[in-house]
């Protein structure tokens, strides 16, 4: 008989052996990287430091779940393990939404554990953890990251396989059944009657669940562009094969609106009637202002009509994350306000405090959701009788639009940085002037909540920042009119190119 074999390994350590780094949104690499051995231990210090904290305890269940990638049931069968060693009881909820894991989490009050690799091509993947109570926050990442654990080095081959492989238990719809009713129990049957909307599945793990919702709702249907292999979608970096679909779709159906998801379904896509795509940030306005939210969080490089529209008691701006939007959240909270919720550039959209719509409440949830989004932006529309290009032009206007310089090192982003971020007002704003002022106009101030948000006389904005997970410097601006953001945005890139050769 051979021994058993077992090793400690740190977590930081095993960052840096297998390429998978782990971090606030949990853990991300090439799925190459992600074998077995890696996603096993990563889960078990997440799961070790919830049983040590308090969060949870031996016996109760671990909700897990997945996107539609190829290698995302092979690492919830990981995590599965890893949950019950440590003597937690895996719950298999099947490819659902992070959102819809996320409520599970809370209603039962345990951990839950969403393999998706959101938006990121199919050859990477991602663990995210939440905490009965909502995400992984900043305040518990260092515990985690400092974590020594034991592995059992017997269950897995020199490869990092398990020796023998591991079967997720059965199926337990109730997560997603719980999701769906969350919104068919607030909305009437009829409250998208009329309505002819398109589905745009491609490999969401909402795609049913969309229609399954639009029906419930009493809405038409028209099923786009379903896809088995994995597309990535991007909610802030829209492909220019997804805009051209989107606007041959609506002329070919006639629709009133298409909706998406990114491949999680934690952020939202939502076109007008003429198949033109919404921006995140708008959308959040639309969807916070229909739920008649008084206190928004939501990060500095949004865009600034949701001030301009006076439409709320109080806007709260954050670094860029949601670890910082749900932080200023929670202040909120904690400072005895109702009626918060945060959303994301991406569109994702956050609820922490329990609301009330028409007449019954929806319970909390601060994590990034994106059918809350498309559903109240297509009931506005149904209830007020305007299409959604009205709703959009009814807000303050203001546009928005990022690009980001690749392969730009770390150290010039912040040299760069550095330029306007001397600590001296007047410094900074004459350093801007010096860079920007003859494209565009003089400063005004200097944001540096998240980078370096300069405001301009004009009202334009230019804003930048250094990549939080890679070589790259990214550029955001806003201006008045689309065509002007863009060509803003293309004569600040080649600034910053310049600057960098």
């Amino acid at each position: 008989m051979g021994m058993h074999v077992d090793s400690s390994v740190q977590i930081s350590e095993l960052m840096q052996q297998s390429n998978v780094k782990f971090g606030t949104s949990g853990a991300r690499g090439l799925v190459s990287d992600m074998n077995d051995r890696v996603c096993y231990a990563y889960t078990l210090a997440f799961l070790e430091y919830m049983l040590q904290a308090g969060f949870t305890e031996p016996g109760k269940p671990v909700m897990i779940a997945g996107d539609c990638r190829a290698s995302s049931a092979r690492i919830m069968a990981a995590a599965a393990r890893a949950a019950k060693d440590v003597g937690l009881n895996p719950v298999h909820c099947g490819k659902i939404p992070t959102p819809a894991l996320a409520l599970a989490a809370l209603e039962h009050q345990c951990a839950g554990v969403m393999v998706t690799g959101s938006h990121i091509p199919d050859d990477r993947n991602g663990m995210k953890y939440y905490r009965p109570d909502g995400e992984v926050l900043k305040s518990d990442e260092q515990a985690i990251y400092q974590a020594r654990i034991t592995l059992p080095e017997h269950i897995f081959t020199a490869d990092g396989s398990f020796a023998v492989a591991e079967v997720l238990p059965e199926l337990d719809a109730s997560a997603s059944r719980a999701y769906i009713a969350r919104y068919v129990d607030v909305f009437s049957a009829d409250a998208l009657s009329g309505l002819k909307i398109g589905v745009y599945q491609h490999s969401s793990v909402a795609r049913e669940m969309m229609v399954e919702l639009i029906e419930a709702l009493g809405g038409e249907v028209v099923r786009l562009g379903y896809s088995e292999a994995f597309i990535p979608v991007d909610t802030e970096a829209i492909r220019q094969e997804d805009v051209d679909l989107a606007r041959k779709w609506s002329l070919e159906f006639g629709l009133d609106s298409i909706i998406s998801t990114d491949g999680d379904a934690d952020r939202p896509l939502i076109s007008d009637e003429k198949g033109e795509w919404l921006r995140g940030d708008v959308a959040g306005i639309l969807c916070a202002r229909f739920l008649a939210v008084e206190h928004v969080v939501t990060p500095v490089s949004s865009n600034s009509a949701v001030e301009k529209s006076q439409y709320f008691r109080q806007v709260m701006r954050t670094r860029i994350g949601s670890p910082y939007v749900i932080d200023a959240m929670n202040l909120l909270l904690q400072e005895g306000h109702l009626n918060v919720a945060g959303y994301e550039a991406n569109g994702g959209f956050l609820i922490a405090s329990d609301l009330m719509l028409n007449g019954k409440s929806m319970k909390a949830l601060p994590t990034r959701d994106a059918i809350i989004v498309l559903l109240t932006i297509l009931v506005q529309s149904r209830q007020s009788g305007q299409a959604i290009s009205a709703l959009l032009k009814a807000l303050p206007q203001r546009f928005t639009f990022s690009d980001r310089i690749k392969n730009f090192p770390s150290a010039d982003s912040q040299k760069m940085l550095a330029i306007f971020n001397s600590g001296h007002a007047e410094a900074d704003v004459s350093a801007a002037d010096l860079i920007f002022s003859e494209l565009f106009g003089p400063a005004a101030s200097i944001d540096s909540t998240d980078g370096a948000r300069i405001s301009l006389e004009s009202g334009e904005v230019i804003h930048l920042r250094a990549s939080g997970n890679a070589p790259e410097l990214r550029c955001y601006n806003e201006a008045g009119s689309e065509e002007r953001v863009r060509d803003m945005n293309a004569m600040c890139m080649k600034v910053l190119s310049d600057w960098k050769a």
